[in-house]
């Protein structure tokens, strides 16, 4: 009996609300479009855009309504600029650049330029977040530890500052180097991680948001100070480099060599080589099978899959993407499309590349034939001006427009900058490009790469590629005199196998071991190299 008296008293409370709603819908229905008096105060930080624009002419009449650009109101749009379009950029702009502020560390440190110390102790805790999933890196720090073998290095690096990347940089210091960094990315950098660096002594110039003139500031920051030669320098993209053969080509030349972790970067050492310019030897890390692998193939097929739901919510299944470029980097992005739904498209020049996309089952195009009406746009080549402002002209409404590759160049951003074109913020490194018809794409990261930007990627990964950056380092560093001449080495193969063995207690994976026998049958040693360098894997 209690039970039903119960159940009828909830009833009788249900039934009471829904005839209040009902009487509260009567009188908004009475209320002539476009009175907003009986809506909460809004707080005029948030602007128009923020609340929806639904102005409209006078009383009775909906001629010359303005369009609505409605937005919740979450924590996302906090960061929102006031109105509903703006030129410039959407990096996440503070009161102030960090240059121009005086910072100290609780020892009293001032060599560094972050963007908030404050965050140290939050940037303390991501890497240590990070360390947990970055066995081989760990391993290397406690066994190479004793030896110190980079004792006596000064490293340049030029990388993006993120909580793994801290973690190469401590085992690099735990190695005896001393070490400079900056950013290779305007985007990519953690903040708070870069506090926690620099609190723990280390000189850190970067953070998120730069402008360009900041970005190369930082990096001759790293460069030149009073009482430092560089060495070393740790490069991804080739930017460090580069502003050292430009700027201090007499400091460059006192370097003992140049490890480079990027397609872009690599391809420009080359070039350097080609020319005569490259003074010093340099390492390929970019192209060792574990970094090639793990990192641009594994790695991103996780991350761009992260990177497009973070930033647009957008739902894969039934979507048309176009993907350029079928390296590693666009096989893994074009894999974990497919097996979300997608209808995949791919553009390549090489027809080797182009064969291996049509054996995957991914329809190889020129960018031309499909840019119509395909819903998303992934750029993945390391080349420029991938996708032109012609390209952009003809994509439909809402055609997503994104980066994976190194650089900046793959998208021609700069061409949008105009003034028929509106660019309206909509979350942090996510704009919408409004053209004067009302069609609007989604650029995200203003051309950058989208899973440093929007993600983040996996740290065993990261692992995987800090370990080989680390070895590389080491082997130049310790090389005799003229082992290594001014030319672009891969890194041997035996160091790549140690790599990959130094993560394989994180999956409790056991090796097989030859037998005496098994080894001389194939010619091999018992320790490896188990593969030759021609080994495609």
């Amino acid at each position: 009996t209690s039970l039903r008296v119960s159940v009828a008293s909830v009833c009788s409370a249900i039934m009471s609300d829904k005839a209040k709603e009902a009487e509260l819908s009567t009188k908004m229905a009475s209320l002539p479009l476009g009175d907003h008096s009986h809506e909460p105060p809004i707080s005029k930080a948030v602007g128009s855009a923020e609340k929806g624009d639904l102005s409209t002419a006078p009383s009775g009449g909906t001629k010359g309504r303005r369009r609505n650009r409605s937005r919740s109101l979450s924590q996302s749009s906090n960061d929102s600029y006031s109105t509903s379009s703006y030129t410039g950029s959407s990096s996440d702009e503070e009161e102030g650049s960090p240059r121009e502020k005086e910072q100290v560390t609780a020892s009293g440190f001032t060599d560094f330029c972050v963007k908030n110390l404050r965050q140290a102790e939050f940037g303390r805790r991501e890497i240590d977040i990070a360390e947990q999933e970055m066995p081989g890196i760990v391993a290397l720090r406690e066994r190479a530890g004793k030896d110190l073998p980079l004792k006596g290095a000064k490293i340049v690096g030029c990388t993006h500052i993120n909580a793994q990347t801290a973690v190469l940089l401590e085992t690099l210091a735990a190695l005896g180097a001393h070490v400079r960094w900056a950013a290779c990315n305007i985007f990519s950098t953690q903040n708070e991680v870069a506090a926690a660096l620099a609190e723990k002594g280390f000189s850190v110039f970067a953070w998120r948001g730069e402008t360009e003139e900041d970005f190369w500031w930082c990096i001759d920051k790293t460069v030149n100070t009073e009482n430092w030669q560089p060495n070393l320098i740790l490069d991804d993209g080739g930017d460090a480099t580069h502003l050292m053969i430009k700027k201090y080509p007499a400091m460059f030349k006192m370097v003992k060599g140049v490890c480079e972790e990027s397609v872009t970067g690599v391809h420009r050492l080359y070039q350097l080589s080609k020319a005569g310019k490259l003074n010093v030897p340099a390492m390929n890390v970019n192209d060792s099978v574990t970094k090639t692998m793990f990192d641009n193939f594994y790695a991103c097929r996780e991350s761009i899959i992260d990177s497009l739901k973070r930033s647009t919510d957008v739902m894969f299944s039934g979507k048309q993407v176009l993907v350029a470029g079928y390296g590693e980097v666009g096989k893994g992005c074009c894999q974990a499309l497919k097996g979300l739904g997608c209808i995949v498209y791919v553009t390549e020049i090489d027809p080797i590349c182009a064969l291996q996309a049509c054996m995957d089952g991914v329809r190889t195009v020129k960018l031309g034939e499909v840019i119509r009406h395909v819903d998303i746009v992934i750029t993945a080549t390391g080349n420029k001006n991938v996708v032109t402002r012609e390209h952009m002209d003809k994509m439909k409404n809402g055609c997503i427009v994104c980066n994976m590759g190194h650089s900046n160049t793959e998208i021609d951003v700069n061409s949008l900058r105009t003034p028929e074109l509106t660019w309206e913020k909509v979350r942090s490194q996510v704009d919408h490009i409004i053209w004067p018809d009302g069609k609007r794409i989604i650029l995200l990261a203003e051309g950058r790469l989208v899973n440093l930007s929007l993600s983040s990627v996996p740290s065993i990964n990261v692992s995987i590629t800090s370990c080989t950056q680390a070895l590389a380092l080491i082997e130049l560093f310790n090389a005799p005199l003229n082992r290594y001449k001014s030319d672009v080495y891969l890194l041997p193969k035996k160091m790549d196998e140690y790599v990959a063995s130094l993560h394989l207690p994180m999956f409790d994976a056991h090796l097989s071991e030859l037998s005496d026998d098994q080894a001389k049958y194939l010619g091999l040693s018992k320790a490896g190299p188990f593969k030759p360098n021609y080994y495609r894997y």
